[in-house]
């Protein structure tokens, strides 16, 4: 089975109107809220590929802060059959300002600012919660930030 490798964050700013924590989502095909993800190119490393989708795909321009793990899955790809793909997530600091999805991206169809509080109500893939989990411990440690 073919890999690919991808990189990937938490997105994470404060509401300046009231300091609320807030993560940016994207929302799939699918009906999934997850996170947002790029190939990483033969001539990249994962946070600087990683740096690059979140500017092309969200049009933010975002800080990595720590690094959040590996998650691997298969996937089904329609020109290629099943591949294995492997995501390096981060957690990234971004200005809260308004999103814009790229027009061109086929598989998701809307990108919004969640409140923390707020994440554990929408429908998340099972295998992207334990990260979005440990971005949001990391954020809420009396010592981050």
């Amino acid at each position: 089975m073919a890999v690919e490798t991808l990189g990937g964050a938490v997105v994470y700013a404060r509401r300046p109107a009231d300091n609320v924590l807030c993560l940016a989502l994207v929302h799939d095909i699918f009906g999934y809220w997850t996170l947002s993800k790029g190939h990483i190119e033969p001539n990249e490393d994962a946070e600087s590929a990683t740096v690059r989708k979140i500017k092309e795909e969200l049009s933010l321009k975002i800080e990595i802060k720590a690094d959040l793990g590996i998650n691997e899955y298969v996937a089904r790809d329609p020109a290629k059959g099943k591949i294995r793909r492997r995501v390096c997530y981060y957690l990234a600091k971004a200005p809260f300002q308004p999103l814009r999805l790229e027009k061109e991206k086929g598989g998701l169809d809307e990108v919004r600012w969640f409140p923390v509080e707020e994440i554990l109500n929408l429908k998340m893939y099972d295998d992207v919660l334990p990260i979005v989990t440990k971005a949001i411990k990391k954020l809420t440690e009396p010592a981050y930030e």
